[in-house]
Formats: C-alpha cells, sequence, structure tokens
C-alpha cells in the first residue's frame, strides 16, 4: 500500500547483523551501498552484500534506521548465513517480540521454502535453481523459484493478510493468480504471463476498470460468504468506529483545525453512510489497494494481483487508489467509464455521487489501514508506516475542506 506520493529518497546503505541458522549471533558487516532505496527491498542487499563482502545472506528484518521516514539512508538489517564468517564484533542484544513473523526469525525462511519444494513435488515439478529472495518486510516475504520452464513465487504474509490465499481460492477461474497450494499465510503462486501494467495506456485502463467492476458485481448479495474468509469489515457501522478510533489516536500529531475538522466529520459519518447507501451501490468486494501496478497482462490478457489488502465495504472505495496512480489528463474519463460501468450492472445507481461521498472516507480509511499494521508489528518495523496514519488524515481533512 502507499500513502501520499513522496519525493525521491536518498540512496541507501546497509549494515547486516549476521546470525546463523539457530539464532548464535556472529557479528556485523561494514555498510554496503545498495542500487534501490526501497528498505523491504531484499534482493538489492543480497546482491550488494554479494559483491562487497563475497557471501550469500537471506535477510531476516529490519534492526533499525536512520530515517524516520522510508526509504533511503542508513539502515541496520538481521541477517542469516549458513556458516560463521569473519564479521565485526556487535554489541546489540537479539529480543524476542510475540508479534515477529516466523519469516523474520532464523530459519523461517528456510522452513518456507522447504514447503514450498513440497508443494512443487506434489505438482510434478522441483526447483530448477536457487530461489531468489525478493522481498522481506513486516507485510510479506516473497521469494522467485525458477522451475523448468517457468517461475514460481513463495509468497508469506502476516495473519492480518492470511484471507488472501482464501481469496485467490474463491475467485478461481477470474482473472486472478493461479495458487499452486497455501498454508495459513504461505501461498504458493504460478507465474503470471506478460508485464507490470504501471504504465498502462488509456484503453488497458479502462480495460483495468472494466475487470473490476465485473467481479465486484458478481459478490453482490454474498457478504457473508466473504465474512466466512477473514476479510475486514469496511462497511458503515465497522468503519465508522475505526475512522474515530483512529482520529482520536492520532490527535497529538494533527492541527487544532484538522483535528476539530476530522472530528465533525466522525460524527456526521452516520448521515453520510445513509446518503451513500442511497445511491445504490451494495457491499462487496473491495481490493484495496488497486492501482496498475497490480495488474500484469499481455495484448490479450489482465490479471489483478495483491488481494492482502481486500475487504468488505463500498465497491467504490477502490477508486480514489486507481486514480491516483494515473496521468491526470485520464482521470476524467476514468471516472465516467467507472459510472458507466456499474450502471451496466444497475440500472439507476449513482456512481459518481457515491464517489464524491466517499472520497474523505476513503482516504480516513487508508489511515485505519496502517494504525492495524503498526498494531499488529514489532517495534523495529513500525518506522515503515509510523507517520501514515497522521498522513492520511491530514489527506481526509484537505478533502473536506476543499467540500467533499
Amino acid at each position: 500500500m502507499d500513502g501520499e506520493k513522496q519525493s525521491e529518497p536518498p540512496p541507501r546503505v546497509a549494515r547486516l547483523v549476521l546470525v546463523t541458522p539457530e539464532g548464535a549471533v556472529i557479528g556485523r558487516l561494514a555498510l554496503v551501498p545498495v542500487d534501490l532505496p526501497w528498505w523491504q527491498d531484499a534482493q538489492s542487499v543480497v546482491l550488494a552484500v554479494r559483491e562487497y563482502h563475497g557471501i550469500d545472506v537471506t535477510i531476516l528484518r529490519l534492526l533499525e534506521a536512520v530515517r524516520d521516514r522510508p526509504h533511503g539512508g542508513e539502515v541496520t538489517y538481521l541477517a542469516e548465513v549458513a556458516q560463521p564468517v569473519p564479521a565485526e564484533v556487535w554489541a546489540g542484544r537479539l529480543e524476542p517480540h510475540p508479534l515477529r513473523q516466523s519469516y523474520a526469525e532464523p530459519g523461517g525462511p528456510a522452513a518456507d521454502l522447504a514447503w514450498a519444494a513440497r508443494i512443487l513435488a506434489g505438482h510434478g515439478l522441483a526447483a530448477a535453481g536457487m530461489p531468489v529472495q525478493i522481498r522481506s518486510w513486516n507485510l510479506s516475504s516473497i521469494w522467485r523459484i525458477p522451475v523448468a520452464h517457468q517461475t514460481v513465487w513463495l509468497k508469506v504474509v502476516p495473519p492480518f493478510f492470511a484471507h488472501e490465499p482464501r481469496v485467490i481460492t474463491a475467485l478461481a477461474g477470474s482473472p486472478v493468480p493461479e495458487l499452486l497450494g497455501h498454508d495459513g499465510g504461505r501461498m504458493l503462486l504460478a507465474e503470471v504471463a506478460g508485464e507490470d501494467m504501471y504504465e498502462a495506456p488509456l484503453p488497458r485502463l479502462l480495460e483495468m476498470v472494466t475487470l473490476l467492476v465485473e467481479l465486484q458485481s458478481s459478490w453482490t448479495g454474498r457478504v457473508d460468504q466473504l465474512r466466512s474468509m477473514g476479510l475486514p469489515d469496511w462497511g458503515g457501522p465497522a468503519l465508522i468506529a475505526a475512522i474515530g478510533d483512529v482520529t482520536e489516536r492520532a490527535s497529538e500529531a494533527l492541527s487544532r483545525n484538522e483535528l476539530a475538522l476530522l472530528q465533525r466529520f466522525v460524527s456526521g459519518l452516520a448521515n453520510r453512510f445513509a446518503a451513500l447507501e442511497s445511491c445504490g451501490l451494495p457491499d462487496t468486494l473491495v481490493h484495496g489497494d488497486l492501482h496498475p501496478g497490480n495488474f500484469r497482462g499481455t495484448e490479450r490478457t489482465l490479471t489483478l494481483l495483491d488481494w492482502g489488502d481486500s475487504g468488505i465495504g463500498h465497491p467504490m472505495l477502490d477508486q480514489p487508489a486507481f486514480l491516483d496512480r494515473v496521468a491526470s489528463e485520464y482521470v476524467e474519463t476514468i471516472k465516467e467509464h467507472w459510472a458507466r460501468a456499474w450502471l451496466a450492472w444497475l440500472p439507476g445507481c449513482e456512481p459518481a455521487r457515491a464517489a464524491g461521498l466517499l472520497a474523505p472516507i476513503a482516504a480516513a480509511r487508508q489511515a485505519v489501514i496502517y494504525r492495524r499494521f503498526l498494531d499488529n508489528i514489532e517495534p523495529s518495523e513500525q518506522v515503515y508506516h509510523r507517520h501514515d496514519p497522521a498522513d492520511w488524515l491530514r489527506r481526509t481533512a484537505a478533502l473536506l475542506r476543499a467540500g467533499s
């Protein structure tokens, strides 16, 4: 998920504290420059350490960062090596934490890869080369595994995203990734043909909207089934309570005027949701992180990826994030297409009015989401999201001032 758009971060330099697979501390390595600034990108760190120190490591988790906002700057990771190597003395301590993910512990990634190997064997497949670590942070661990004539992806997510494989299973036959196997937050996914769609032209963007509306319309009237899969509830009562809570908890980071505006917004949410209901679009499956980069496709196909942020709520909750990531000259055309797509499914509904009513709710929902992350991840990893609840509430206040 993404918060406010930010300027390009400074370069990243990484220091690694090394442990054995059993968790014994070996020491630390000298700083190395890393090609990419994004803290959760593990592959670039692994490559840098291999180049500068001549060793292979597995990144486990972030220990410390100099900057208080991601990304770039000096960061310290905990990393695992197969056997001891020369290293400087490290005087720190590694303490257990109840919110730590299994893949952030020594031996955790190896256990995930062993599980993936068993799933592959059940499909008559085996790895054709060394797995490549792509990402490791509080929201996911991702590995690319080469298999003969193809690639598969191992993704492991924390408990608050563990509904993702259940959603993908329920959507089988729709334009979603193929799930080869899953166990709790672990999932093994087949390669999706094509390219990422970050820079998609307008016709493909309109196809994305059509695809989403077709998916969502097929899940209207099936909210109980979605609840049974453990998806978070972003319906009126639940979201009103959550927005009130995150506003109160972020109050010290907000200006007096922002807080007053948000408090009035919260007190009027019941009326806003009543007006929203009168627009005629029922709650359904919400992707939760809809943007062009979460689509992958060929000239003839589109696949919608990354269902970990999905939930139950108003379908137009997905619109703001999508519009934030497209060229400004496309926005009005996409809005009009979105409205026509829903009117084709539900004649007489009012998608455009619903989108206007939802704009500040959608921004406040982002604050709720990031607050949920912070409440469910260990302290050393909270730096990724620490400012996001207040940032999104400021954006909510700005929308309210503008008349939303």
